[in-house]
């Protein structure tokens, strides 16, 4: 911890049993209107309706990024992923892009005397980069560096390789006698391990798109993977395994006698979609609808064990998505045939990796203790502004590079502001920008195609500028930039401004 933030941890020392708890539940690919709070009628989540139910849900909530790495960059640092160049989509084997000495959402967390834990995907990177990570000994970088003082998470995603738990700084069940080796290379370095086109025979879940490496588990994956049999997972596990371990660190801060703060990342529903036994065929949608479904129960257990811990009216839940929802993202699970009439994003435009709102408007539910109001909030905000909202709560200062784009909208979140920010920013996969503000939204003007075939989503690129009015044009259907050409010098004029900023808050 630097000087300056030790300095900052002394001017708090109020009564520690005051302070709330709070997590963050964070789902992966997760749409717009995926939820039944959110008007979805053909996937029941009814733990989730009722977190809205006795909360806020927000209609006008953005992620700051429409693909996953990003996103997560913004919410655990406060900062727009345009400020690192490594913000975008990371291989399994990447290094860490969140710099050792940055200050953090869990360091604030920590510098107030809670205990702070992360559960379920990380993919920011492990290790400092400097050299390969070595699967087999103590990694020297990982969450328990930048905050955390628990951590339990896979290093990247259900779809990459290496397909093993990390906690703390080692792979969970190895076996020292089958080392672990990874390769992201193009060519498999390894000739004795199975592969997707080798070893077809295999695989229990073909391929639409990539993901035609190491086959693991039945699954073909990004990279290759030789090694580490006894710490690979079952996917089939993954959900409850991350819910039993965000339970236990519930469990032992309750025991410990502190607050804490806990991320709880899910891993669903991004690709490979494999749910539980007791969740296939919870839905007519298939493995998608399914793994939503669960991801709900989840939610629900969650609650149910803060109930029983006596902790549910002292701790605030924020559930939210990293980015927007997509069908087929590489596998043939039958998610567009089994889709029916539910529209995953909603009214929005665009999904997951689109500058249009499908790929950045995102599900965003805040049950609190004290709120304000109850009901819906068109209040304007950005999951990086969680950050210095958290501080104001917490009354801990910001030092002068802490989260820096991060804005505190803690009366937005707790239902007493009604408007929230007066603009945000946010990209798309190729790092295309789109400003948000007031009922205006801006599209940039970008080179590269109007629609992304492999994935079947419209991607909002366009060499002339778009301008929709969410006001009556929430699906941006007409783009009125002609008509409104002041307006769109004077977005594009605020969109540099931004990207010429050494801060923003």
């Amino acid at each position: 911890m630097s000087d300056q933030q030790k300095n900052q941890a002394a001017v708090f020392t109020d009564d520690e049993s005051k302070r709330r708890n709070v997590i963050i539940v964070y789902a992966d690919d997760l749409g717009f209107g995926d939820l039944g709070c959110y008007g979805s009628h053909q996937i029941h989540t009814p733990n989730l309706d009722r977190l809205c139910a006795d909360g806020l849900r927000f209609t006008d909530a953005y992620a700051t990024s429409a693909v996953c790495t990003p996103s997560r960059y913004s919410i655990l640092t406060g900062r727009y992923p345009f400020r690192n160049s490594q913000a975008h989509i990371l291989p399994g084997d990447a290094g860490c892009i969140i710099e050792r000495e940055l200050d953090t959402m869990p360091r604030l967390f920590q510098r107030a005397g809670y205990r702070t834990g992360i559960v379920g995907k990380w993919h920011l990177g492990l290790s400092d980069g400097s050299r390969p990570i070595d699967w087999n000994q103590e990694i020297d970088l990982t969450p328990i560096d930048l905050g955390f003082d628990e951590s339990f998470i896979f290093p990247a995603t259900a779809d990459r390789v290496p397909c093993v738990y990390v906690e703390g700084r080692s792979v969970v069940n190895l076996d020292p006698e089958d080392p672990i080796e990874v390769s992201y290379e193009a060519e498999c370095p390894f000739d004795d391990i199975p592969t997707y086109h080798k070893n077809p025979e295999l695989l229990e879940m073909k391929s639409s798109n990539g993901h035609d490496m190491s086959i693991v588990g039945g699954i073909g994956r990004i990279g290759y993977m030789r090694g580490g049999k006894k710490a690979i997972w079952k996917d089939e596990d993954l959900a409850e395994t991350f819910l039993n371990r965000a339970i236990r660190f519930m469990d032992e801060s309750r025991d410990a006698g502190k607050p804490f703060f806990l991320y709880y990342a899910l891993h669903q529903p991004h690709v490979p979609r494999v749910p539980s036994a007791r969740f296939r065929g919870a839905t007519a949608l298939g493995p998608r609808g399914d793994v939503i479904a669960e991801l709900d129960w989840c939610v629900g257990e969650l609650r149910k064990e803060l109930e029983r811990l006596g902790l549910l009216e002292d701790t605030i839940i924020i559930f939210s998505s990293d980015n927007g929802p997509v069908l087929d993202d590489g596998y043939v699970d039958r998610a567009y045939e089994l889709n029916g009439t539910h529209r995953a994003a909603g009214p929005l435009r665009g999904g997951k990796y689109s500058k249009f709102d499908g790929g950045t408007r995102i599900p965003f539910i805040v049950s609190c203790p004290g709120l304000v109001n109850k009901g819906v909030s068109h209040a304007l905000v950005s999951q990086l502004d969680l950050f210095a909202s958290f501080a104001h709560m917490l009354k801990m200062p910001l030092g002068q590079e802490s989260a820096v784009d991060s804005q505190d909208m803690y009366e937005a979140l707790i239902g007493a502001d009604p408007v929230g920010r007066d603009q945000l920013m946010v990209e798309d996969v190729s790092c295309g920008k789109m400003l948000r503000r007031g009922n205006w939204t801006y599209l940039s003007p970008s080179e590269g195609a109007p629609f992304m075939p492999i994935v079947q989503i419209e991607t909002g690129l366009s060499r002339d500028p778009q301008l929709y009015n969410m006001d009556y044009d929430i699906g941006q259907q007409e783009n009125v930039a002609w008509a409104y050409q002041d307006v769109v010098k004077d977005m594009e004029a605020r969109l540099q401004e931004i990207m010429k900023s050494e801060r923003t808050r």
